[in-house]
């Protein structure tokens, strides 16, 4: 569109070039999908991502599937009945205040390094980040991949890799770029210098998607400070709102009255930022008492505790449903459980025991997060056994268990027994199974979905959960029914039962501690 003036005067070159400019903006933008559809490696290793294989291997195709034992899913519902609009965003325009503003990801482009492994890897790493961010809310457009043996101190890509990104995010229309590492702070401030959009990083998305599913008290203030700890340092800015002291002759001759209060705006916020921290830290610790007297208590009545662990989305809460009937909120989404469950089950014999169910893990589990979360973690590290879940459907379960296996050793739990629990059968490959089940003992094929193996799995469990072990003949007068009501109960194992003139005769199994409570009655 041109302008002329009332008298006739020919257009306004200027004006023809910004409309050329736009219509050339506008051409690149609508052509970028299939631009990007047909990027093909490069010479030099670099590859593109295209939209359509954005998709994580880490979720399952389709929607969640849920079975009869996984109840109402309410939060389920109530989940989906708020969800981010596409294009409604109130960012501010300045980028220097990006820490000042909440993480809101909706149209992102991702970014990699492939410095070791296998190009399969560095792909099936990027397709985890691009799951993590459809779970944060955003829609994936498009991702770059570098072939590099380390990072780039200043930018983490090239500076020729870093130019590549900005056109890709110009051509897409994004308006966030991130990166499948944690980010120094100054390379982030670096690469926004290039692309000009805001840029975050793998740990940043992480603690967005888990401020988004925190639901306990304690599961929100646990995600705050490792918010508040991972921002601390990330901290920036010199624009108008420094107010930094002067007066004086180191003023300039501004005499009195020009004095500031002498602490920058950086300073104010770095200062309530660890006031806040500190606060949090006490109400966490004021929190964790009442989850070790519910501990001490299923000690003190000797009651096995079992806890599940595993990768995210592996299928936790749907084994914790097929199991316990727990009716815990099952969806195909990365982190989608992050409170602590606990329930009660029994073997197939008749002894009891708890089934815990506990956050997720991923590749590179931020270490605020283990940090924040090991109060809740402490349920693993307590428990007589651990449920690793694995998806068996994944083509490489074998990176996910060593993943687990990491933030076990972080917490000190791999000296506790480890039953794996190749997960999603109905969908796995045959020759997959095989070559885990090769690399690791104590393994059970289940499907949480159809129910296939739960039953191995359960004796599984009773051969592996502490049994009591001291062998007893016990002849109980009929006027003590309250001991044989105990003896009945979850921590005994009765062999045989009769009933004589003289009282009720049990042959049972107790644990050592529990002899002096039965010792009058010993035949």
């Amino acid at each position: 569109m041109t302008h002329s003036s009332a008298s006739g005067e020919q257009p306004d070159n200027n004006d023809q070039r910004r409309d050329d400019e736009a219509k050339s903006l506008i051409d690149r933008i609508l052509a970028s999908d299939a631009a990007h559809a047909t990027a093909s490696p490069s010479a030099s290793g670099d590859s593109l991502i295209s939209a359509q294989k954005s998709r994580a291997l880490a979720l399952d195709a389709g929607e969640s599937r849920h079975t009869e034992d996984d109840g109402d899913q309410l939060d389920l519902a109530a989940r989906h009945a708020l969800r981010r609009v596409e294009g409604l965003s109130t960012e501010l325009d300045d980028m220097s205040e990006v820490e000042y503003r909440k993480v809101r990801l909706e149209r992102v482009v991702l970014a990699g390094l492939w410095t070791e492994g296998s190009a399969d890897d560095a792909e099936n790493s990027l397709h985890e980040l691009a799951a993590l961010a459809e779970t944060a809310g955003s829609t994936v457009l498009d991702g770059v991949i570098q072939r590099r043996h380390s990072p780039d101190p200043a930018t983490y890509l090239g500076k020729g890799k870093a130019q590549e990104l900005a056109d890709v995010v110009s051509d897409t229309g994004a308006d966030t770029v991130v990166v499948d590492a944690e980010l120094a702070p100054s390379q982030r401030r670096a690469l926004e210098d290039v692309v000009r959009v805001k840029v975050i990083d793998r740990t940043a998305l992480i603690l967005d998607i888990f401020a988004q599913h925190a639901q306990s008290r304690e599961g929100k203030a646990q995600v705050e400070l490792a918010q508040l700890e991972y921002l601390l340092p990330r901290l920036r800015g010199w624009g108008d709102s420094m107010s930094r002291q002067a007066g004086g002759r180191a003023a300039a001759g501004e005499g009195i009255g020009s004095r500031g209060p002498g602490e920058t705006k950086i300073e104010l916020d770095r200062r309530r930022i660890r006031n806040r921290m500190a606060k949090l830290r006490r109400e966490i610790a004021a929190m964790a008492p009442a989850r070790e007297t519910k501990r001490a208590n299923r000690r003190r009545n000797k009651v096995p505790s079992v806890a599940i662990a595993g990768y995210t989305n592996a299928g936790k809460s749907s084994l914790l449903n097929r199991l316990t009937r727990a009716g815990v909120l099952v969806e195909n989404a990365l982190f989608a459980t992050l409170d602590p469950t606990v329930r009660k089950a029994v073997t197939p014999d008749g002894l009891g025991y708890t089934l815990s169910d506990t956050v997720g893990f991923v590749r590179n589990l931020p270490t605020q997060l283990v940090e924040a979360f090991r109060s809740t973690l402490e349920e693993v590290g307590e428990a007589d056994v651990i449920l690793h879940v694995v998806d068996v459907s994944h083509p490489d379960p074998e990176s996910q268990i060593a993943a687990v296996h990491e933030v076990l050793n972080e917490i000190d739990a791999r000296r506790i027994p480890e039953i794996i629990v190749l997960n999603k059968a109905d969908a796995a490959d045959p020759m997959t199974i095989a070559r885990v089940r090769r690399a690791h003992r104590d393994t059970v094929l289940v499907s949480a979905h159809t129910g296939e193996g739960i039953e191995d799995l359960e004796a599984m469990i009773a051969d592996t959960i502490p049994r009591p072990t001291l062998e007893l003949d016990l002849l109980i007068p009929f006027t003590d029914g309250d001991v044989v009501s105990r003896l009945h109960g979850s921590d005994v194992e009765i062999l045989s039962e009769q009933y004589q003139p003289e009282g009720t005769r049990l042959t049972v199994l107790v644990r050592e501690e529990d002899k002096e409570e039965f010792a009058q009655y010993v035949v």
